[in-house]
């Protein structure tokens, strides 16, 4: 079992707040973290965007992904998330067994 990143972005705190608690609840990750309003650049609809958001960093199992992909799609109010999964190639021993503890 490996452990990696999800990284996903919302519009306010409180989405952000409700989604990381109900992943959390889910059993679809050991911890997510929510960071500070940040402002994010995109292309969108023929043209460049500017908004802020929260970014949302997910700790899970690579197992796990599917089913947080779904999840995330099925309880976020964009219409196409950020949803992007990063390898965690070197996680302390401990720090995984204590996601596998609490996923497995």
């Amino acid at each position: 079992m490996s452990a990696i990143i999800v990284l996903t972005t919302t519009q306010n705190s409180e989405e952000a707040e409700i989604l990381a608690k109900k992943i959390i609840g889910e059993k679809l990750a050991a911890c997510v973290q929510v960071l500070p309003l940040m402002k994010s650049f995109y292309f969108w609809e023929g043209a460049v965007q500017a908004e802020t958001e929260h970014l949302l960093i997910i700790k899970t199992l690579a197992e796990n992904y599917d089913a947080l992909e779904k999840f995330i799609q099925a309880n976020h109010s964009y219409d196409v998330p950020e949803i992007v999964a990063l390898a965690a190639e070197n996680v302390s021993a401990k720090y995984l067994s204590w996601i596998k503890d609490y996923l497995v």
